[in-house]
């Protein structure tokens, strides 16, 4: 799906619920993290990153875009040093206690520059059952970048437990990339997360892979490390 084809049926679908606009919650987050990793890789070359997004929901429907500055396009030889990510979905409970969640993802890397487009469309289905939800991502164009890696894709399981006020989240991922096999890998982490104040969390994060095939400046940057992060939503 192309770039256009994704804001416009995003836009298509954000125009829907525009006469109950009034009816609709709409939050904003924003925060700081040492280093922006995801699905284990780091996208900010091991540094820091700024981040920041909004949500609309409106009973189970939900859309919104988010931002984090990035090194890796760069360091791939392209020119983006932002990435913008906008999303659309559903979440509903199919019988108590069991929740599914759809919906579509685009990540966008405006003046990228690189000679194959690392803008990507995932649809995406999630299944919630108490503290637990697995997930799978499918990707309909190619996947960042890669060349031929259509319907490339990422399966995760986490479960979320709150641990004398902390919220304790533990995650294991694989990503597989089509075509690309040497690129696909294995992510794990362990987040503990906590409420300080009203509307800020502060996060420490373990993150490991079991890849040393993404590089940037010469650095692994899916090598184990600890990431901490501090998001303020209002």
């Amino acid at each position: 799906m192309k770039k256009s084809s994704v804001l416009a049926a995003m836009a298509l679908a954000a125009s829907a619920a525009l006469p109950s606009l009034a009816y609709a919650d709409i939050a904003f987050n924003a925060g700081v993290v040492t280093d922006y990793r995801y699905r284990g890789i780091s996208q900010s070359r091991l540094k820091p990153a700024v981040q920041g997004g909004l949500d609309f929901t409106q009973g189970g429907f939900y859309a919104g875009a988010w931002a984090s500055t990035i090194k890796w396009v760069k360091d791939g030889g392209g020119g983006a040093s932002t990435e913008v990510d906008v999303y659309a979905g559903y979440k509903f409970e199919v019988v108590k206690d069991l929740t599914l969640d759809v919906g579509v993802l685009g990540y966008l890397y405006s003046g990228h520059k690189l000679a194959v487009s690392p803008n990507t469309t995932e649809i995406y289905g999630a299944l919630t059952f108490g503290p637990v939800t697995a997930k799978y991502s499918h990707s309909t164009t190619n996947l960042f970048g890669f060349a031929d890696s259509k319907s490339s894709g990422y399966l995760d399981l986490n479960a979320t437990f709150d641990v004398g006020g902390f919220s304790v989240t533990p995650h294991i991922g694989r990503q597989t990339v089509k075509n690309n096999g040497g690129f696909s890998y294995t992510d794990v982490s362990l987040t503990v997360s906590k409420e300080v104040t009203k509307g800020l969390v502060l996060s420490g994060a373990v993150v490991d892979t079991n890849t040393a095939a993404y590089t940037g400046n010469g650095k692994d940057l899916g090598k184990s490390g600890v990431v901490l992060g501090a998001k303020y939503s209002f």
